[in-house]
């Protein structure tokens, strides 16, 4: 082999490794690039996510306290509170339309009117009066 063959094998295998070298730095420039970028994102989504769970506890927070504050009246309530029965076909049925209907229930008791407290038994109440 002729002296020029051997320097120009030796100047395209010095080349290759330059560039071998040059592909290799640059994949190492990559890799750091990427590694920052997710570092970057994961700091990010940490603050986002931060920020975004004190904002909705801000929210959230006066809205639950009152819903617990009502959730504690109503369980502290009295379950004989009054409320109100109307009159049907079916219960109370001679009651249905008489000015005299009460209709409270007062403590688990039934009030239906102040003659007849416990209601009348059949259809034709003799105190029934057009209401």
């Amino acid at each position: 082999m002729e002296q020029w063959q051997k320097d120009l094998m030796e100047i395209v295998e010095t080349m290759a490794d330059e560039v071998e070298r040059f592909f290799l730095g640059m994949t190492d420039m990559v890799d750091a690039f990427f590694e920052l970028t997710e570092e970057i994102s994961e700091q990010v989504q940490t603050s986002i996510v931060t920020e975004v769970d004190q904002y909705l506890q801000e929210i959230t927070e006066p809205f639950l306290e009152a819903y617990w504050e009502l959730e504690d009246l109503v369980v502290d309530a009295d379950p004989g509170f009054p409320y109100s029965v109307e009159a049907t076909a079916e219960q109370n049925p001679a009651c249905v339309g008489c000015q005299n209907y009460h209709g409270h229930v007062y403590g688990g008791n039934l009030l239906v009117c102040a003659m007849h407290p416990h209601g009348w038994d059949d259809g034709n109440c003799p105190d029934w009066e057009q209401g």
